[in-house]
């Protein structure tokens, strides 16, 4: 049988890992470090010394990074390529002594949690970019900040309650993805539009037939 505690653990950092995945790691090593919570055996590795300089290098630049506009994108388009493997990964890691069947599982739905919540974050960063002001943009990485703490406290107090709110969110995710990605299309297609308008390309006209003189 799977623990409920086991279930929100890989939740939780599968789920951070999509948005702020250094800070979870240090935060998570920090407690095992100081016994406030014990991670298992494959994820006490982020207890070490090393480990917790590592992250907590990664979680300041990440702090930094996500408050400039524009650069925060970028930095989101790089990071797709750690943030889903780690999540899918750390899920892995949770359920280490349990069956293969068991551990694939938890990797498959740990990267995909990563990949909806990576998604989701880099979509919206995005679509708030295209605003000339940053104090959109500091509201919303300063709120994924808050939510994160509260995630991970709720994960390790009160595993219930986060796994149904986990739950409500991947719904939520199921509904906001196709329109985050419509809500691009529109402004790929309008900044290609800019683009081409201001590279001096006029629209296409569309000629007339020429009609035969009358004898």
């Amino acid at each position: 049988m799977i623990a409920l505690p086991s279930v929100a653990l890989a939740g939780v950092l599968s789920w951070a890992s999509g948005f702020r995945l250094y800070a979870a790691l240090f935060i998570a090593g920090m407690l095992d470090r100081f016994h406030l919570v014990v991670l298992p055996d494959k994820l006490a590795i982020l207890a070490h010394t090393p480990i917790l300089i590592v992250t907590g290098i990664l979680l300041v630049v990440e702090f930094l990074v996500d408050k400039v506009p524009a650069v925060d994108s970028a930095w989101d388009s790089v990071q797709t390529f750690v943030r889903v493997p780690l999540g899918a990964l750390l899920a892995w890691g949770v359920f280490a002594h349990a069956s293969p069947e068991i551990q694939t599982g938890a990797a498959i739905l740990g990267g995909a949690l990563a990949a909806g919540t990576h998604v989701a974050k880099a979509g919206t960063r995005a679509v708030v970019n295209t605003s000339p002001e940053p104090f959109s943009n500091w509201t919303l990485s300063f709120s994924e900040d808050g939510v994160l703490l509260f995630g991970l406290w709720l994960a390790f107090r009160h595993p219930v309650v986060f796994v149904v709110l986990l739950a409500l969110f991947v719904l939520l995710l199921v509904w906001l993805i196709p329109k985050l990605w419509r809500g691009l299309r529109a402004l790929q297609r309008g900044f290609a539009w800019l683009f081409a308008r201001g590279a001096g390309h006029p629209p296409a006209l569309t000629r007339a037939p020429l009609r035969g003189r009358r004898g």
